[in-house]
């Protein structure tokens, strides 16, 4: 190639040069001047944002200054203060020691039981007072006794036990009072008669108030339930007594009377054997009680009613005499028999010598 050519090709190289380097310095400036404008939009989007977000928000609320308060500096007058410290009070429950109250139960642990009585502070149970409640859960209203309003650590302590005994002597109280029945589980024998859990409480039952009939085998009533009326309450030692046979009575005395109604003298009756004693037999005619004297059970000499008759036998009986007012009847057993004389053979004649 000549000089000439050389300085041709060269020449048009360095326009080449030129013109691209040109279009990439403009493309560059325009890169430069969108991303400053992007820049500078950014702060004015954020600005909008945040007054739009002005607009929606709710206005805060501003704290309520206690010690403005305390010290009378608010904006309250004296009627107003006095007004929301009645409405405050109002919102927390008054307590006392030993006051039995109804709580909620918030939380549970393995050893404690969280309860809410709405006051200021939650009062804490040990676990082990509701051993006889595996159902126990939160939110569940149980009974509570007030113990102590604050511990060594600001702690409330309630009871739930001792809540259940306080309100279980009302109750039974109440039961005493208006002749209220209680059911009762009987838990086991003891001198003289049986021990009775009635409304988480245990009462006496005597042996002679179990039943209207003599009771031979006392065990046969442990573990049953049955009902009862409280008959006596000692408040100095906190004793109950309680009866089975007063529920049994009041039903017998209107059979009494339908019976007593129907008696007439010389009427045959069937009746059970109930008791025996050295001076007769006592039978149950169905609700009511007649005596069979020993000198009416057998025509011959009877040493001891117990020659003739068993307990629980059931034997024919006739009526000999009643009272309905004293509601008592005489039997006798001797006069459903023939008389020994009525056999006597009839030509003996008075004044002849018989062995």
């Amino acid at each position: 190639m000549s000089e000439e050519n050389k300085k041709v090709a060269e020449e048009a190289a360095e326009k080449v040069d030129a013109v691209a380097t040109e279009k990439v310095e403009k493309t560059n400036a325009k890169v430069e001047e969108s991303t400053e404008e992007v820049v500078k939009e950014k702060p004015k989007a954020k600005a909008k944002a945040k007054k739009t977000t002005k607009k929606i928000a709710p206005k805060k609320e501003e704290a309520f200054d206690w010690e403005a308060y305390e010290a009378g500096d608010d904006e309250y007058s004296a009627a107003d203060r006095k007004k929301l410290e009645a409405d405050y009070e109002k919102e927390l429950s008054t307590i006392a020691p030993n006051e039995v109250l109804d709580g909620t139960v918030v939380s549970m642990t393995d050893r404690e039981v969280i309860v809410n009585i709405n006051y200021k502070s939650d009062g804490i149970i040990s676990r082990n007072e509701f051993r006889y409640n595996e159902e126990l859960k939160s939110g569940d209203t149980v009974e509570v006794l007030v113990e102590k309003q604050e511990d060594k650590k600001g702690q409330l302590i309630l009871s739930h036990k001792k809540a259940r005994v306080l309100r279980s002597w009302e109750r039974v109280n109440e039961a005493h009072d208006n002749d209220i029945v209680l059911e009762g589980f009987i838990k086991c024998r003891t001198k003289g008669g049986m021990i009775v859990e009635v409304l988480g409480l245990e009462a006496f039952l005597p042996g002679s108030q179990i039943d209207v009939k003599p009771i031979r085998d006392y065990d046969e009533y442990v573990g049953k339930k049955m009902e009862f009326k409280v008959v006596k309450i000692n408040h100095e030692f906190r004793n109950v007594v309680v009866s089975h046979k007063a529920l049994i009575e009041a039903d017998l005395e209107e059979q009494k009377k339908e019976i007593m109604s129907k008696l007439e003298v010389g009427q045959v009756l069937e009746g059970t054997v109930k008791n025996i004693t050295s001076y007769g037999v006592f039978i149950d005619l169905g609700g009511i009680d007649g005596l069979v004297h020993i000198t009416d059970l057998s025509w011959g000499r009877v040493n001891h009613p117990e020659e003739i008759v068993t307990l629980d036998e059931k034997i024919n009986v006739v009526i000999l005499e009643f009272d309905d007012e004293k509601k008592r009847i005489q039997l006798g057993l001797k006069q459903l028999s023939s008389h020994p004389w009525d056999a006597l053979d009839e030509k003996l004649a008075i004044g002849d010598k018989i062995n």
